[in-house]
């Protein structure tokens, strides 16, 4: 696989405003990350049985007989993208920029990316309804779209506006709730926090109930909401696309989960997440890089299992 090397940030200034029922057992020693190994998890996917994960230097793909399978090393990967509806395709961000793709789940790989300026990409996701819909953050840039898997792309909005100033995405999910204008909403984790932007691209706004505007209108009160913390980093944003209701957010203070589309949020378990996957299959079996290395929970995060120790490969 040839590797994008980034040749400085492009900058545009606009007006507008996995896994089928996830059958690891990770009682299984050989299947496992710990703060012992040498390389920190940056992220994880599921594909067909299997976990995807990217570390600083290597690509592994854990099989749910336990096997760990270096599939490329010395390639630093920063996301990992891929969709239940389209079974082996697996999208991969690359630390000095640039885009891959596999179509074999995640065995070999492809540059693609054409049209993209040459800046990291620091967020990445593929439509909830539209499977060959991709949506890439640009650091310093704002999102693209992609209509074909990546090959081509096209600018569709700047940066998010929040506190007086422009945030890259540093994570992003494609939510296919039918209460957004088109039906699909790009949910963006930021420096300080979470904001949307329907998939018009008329402008980012926060995330409300779905009757807010009505109240608002009416000259009512809108009705409560319990948001993420306010100015805290959100790494990882993750859902199963057959459940947009339930979304995953990783923050530094642990994971929380939203049950009606992010308008309300609780905190599921303390701990930092870096980076997550659900199982397309059951919305309640999550992946996540924390405590140190790879850890599973079957409840919607309320309890993770830690694996042990990954062998030399």
């Amino acid at each position: 696989m040839s590797i994008n090397q980034s040749r400085g940030l492009s900058r545009r200034y606009v007006m507008s405003s996995g896994i089928a029922t996830f059958g690891i057992t990770l009682a299984l020693p050989s299947v496992s990350f710990s703060s012992t190994h040498t390389s920190s998890i940056r992220a994880i996917c599921m594909e067909d049985n299997t976990v995807v994960v990217a570390t600083d230097h290597d690509l592994l793909r854990i099989s749910d007989a336990g096997d760990v399978v270096r599939v490329s090393h010395a390639l630093a990967v920063t996301a990992l993208a891929n969709h239940s509806a389209k079974p082996g395709t697996i999208l991969a961000t690359l630390k000095d920029g640039g885009l891959s793709r596999s179509v074999d789940g995640g065995l070999t790989w492809a540059t693609v990316g054409s049209g993209l300026p040459a800046a990291q990409i620091t967020a990445l996701t593929m439509a909830a309804l539209e499977p060959s819909m991709v949506y890439a953050a640009l650091a310093g840039d704002g999102l693209w779209r992609s209509q074909d898997t990546g090959e081509t792309w096209e600018f569709v909005m700047d940066r998010p506006y929040l506190d007086g100033v422009e945030h890259d995405v540093l994570s992003l999910v494609s939510v296919g709730n039918p209460s957004g204008m088109g039906g699909i909403w790009l949910y963006a984790g930021t420096q300080v926090g979470l904001t949307r932007v329907p998939d018009c691209f008329c402008r980012w706004q926060d995330v409300t109930a779905g009757d807010a505007m009505d109240a608002l209108a009416a000259g009512e009160t809108p009705p409560s909401t319990a948001p993420l913390p306010i100015g805290e980093l959100v790494a990882a944003l993750a859902l199963a696309p057959e459940a947009p209701e339930r979304i995953y957010a990783g923050l530094t203070s642990g994971l929380w989960v939203s049950t009606d589309g992010g308008v309300d949020w609780a905190l599921a378990s303390t701990g930092a997440i870096g980076a997550l996957a659900v199982n397309s299959s059951d919305p309640m079996n999550l992946a996540a890089a924390r405590g140190g290395g790879l850890s599973i929970s079957w409840d919607g995060g309320a309890t993770w299992t830690l694996s042990t120790h990954i062998k030399d490969i």
